[in-house]
C-alpha cells in the first residue's frame, strides 16, 4: 500500500529522470482522489487510462517496485479500456494533477471522473466511500445516469445503476428522482 501518494510520485519524477525517461498520463481511480485531497487514505496503485504505459516505462516501474518494496503493478494501465467507453471530448476537461520534471499527470474532469468512480462502484462496492467522498450533487448523478445504464447489455443492470444512484444519493442526504 502508498501512504504518501505525493512522495512516491516525487520519487518515482526522479527515478525517470536519472534514466532520461519521460512520462504524460491521465489517471483514473483512487489514487487521483487521493492526490486531488479528496480522500485521504492508502491506495495500491496509480491507474492510467491513457496512454497505454510503453515498455521502456513499464521497465522503470517495475524497477522503481523493487527499490521501493512496491507491488510490481503499483503503476498500471488496468483501466484503459475505459477511455473508449467515456463521453466524447472527455480529453478536453482532463484537469492537470501532478507536474514533476519527468512525470507528469492529468486526471479526468469531475464529471468523467465521478462516472468512473461510480462505474467502478456498480462492480465493487469497494468504491463506495470514494464516490461519497466525491460528494456528488444531485444534478451530477443524474447527469451521470444515462451513460451507466448503458454500459452493461444485462436486462438488470439498468435498475442496479438506478437504485445504486438513490442509495448514493441518500446516503449523501439527498432525495434523488431518477
Amino acid at each position: 500500500m502508498i501512504q504518501d501518494m505525493k512522495a512516491i510520485l516525487e520519487r518515482f519524477d526522479e527515478f525517470l529522470l536519472q534514466r532520461k525517461l519521460m512520462f504524460e498520463t491521465t489517471v483514473v481511480g483512487g489514487a487521483a482522489l487521493v492526490m486531488m485531497g479528496v480522500v485521504n487514505r492508502a491506495t495500491k496503485d496509480v491507474d492510467c487510462l491513457t496512454p497505454v504505459i510503453p515498455l521502456q516505462i513499464t521497465n522503470a516501474i517495475k524497477e522503481f517496485a523493487k527499490n521501493e518494496k512496491l507491488e510490481e503493478d503499483w503503476f498500471n494501465s488496468g483501466p484503459a479500456s475505459l477511455a473508449k467507453d467515456l463521453p466524447a471530448g472527455w480529453q478536453g476537461r482532463r484537469v492537470p494533477l501532478f507536474r514533476g520534471k519527468a512525470l507528469v499527470l492529468i486526471t479526468l474532469g469531475r464529471l468523467d471522473l465521478l462516472r468512473a468512480k461510480i462505474f467502478a462502484l456498480l462492480d465493487r462496492q469497494q468504491d463506495l466511500n470514494d464516490c461519497l467522498a466525491m460528494k456528488p450533487r444531485p444534478d451530477e448523478l443524474r447527469t451521470c445516469y444515462p451513460w451507466l445504464r448503458e454500459r452493461d447489455l444485462n436486462e438488470m443492470w439498468p435498475e442496479h445503476v438506478r437504485t445504486t444512484l438513490l442509495m448514493l444519493g441518500k446516503r449523501l442526504g439527498y432525495d434523488l428522482h431518477l
